[in-house]
């Protein structure tokens, strides 16, 4: 089964749309949306491995212009 990970982002102002974008580009993206609140994207991504998904947020996702900070909440399931 597929590691899942909720990808929670604060944007730059005006970036939220292109953050989007960027995001749905990725093979990795099931969903990314602009939301309202503390956090201005919410992105769904899948990896077959822990550690792809860690090098995914952190070499891809923390590189897109206007990603100020991300939180990431990895399902479990039983």
């Amino acid at each position: 089964m597929p590691i899942r990970a909720y990808l929670l982002i604060e944007a730059q102002a005006g970036k939220g749309s292109t953050i989007v974008k960027t995001l749905r580009a990725l093979k990795e993206t099931i969903q990314a949306d602009r939301v309202t609140g503390p956090y201005d994207v919410i992105a769904v991504l899948e990896s077959d491995d822990l550690d792809k998904l860690g090098d995914l947020v952190r070499d891809k996702v923390h590189r897109i212009e206007g990603v100020n900070r991300t939180m990431s909440c990895l399902r479990f399931t039983p």
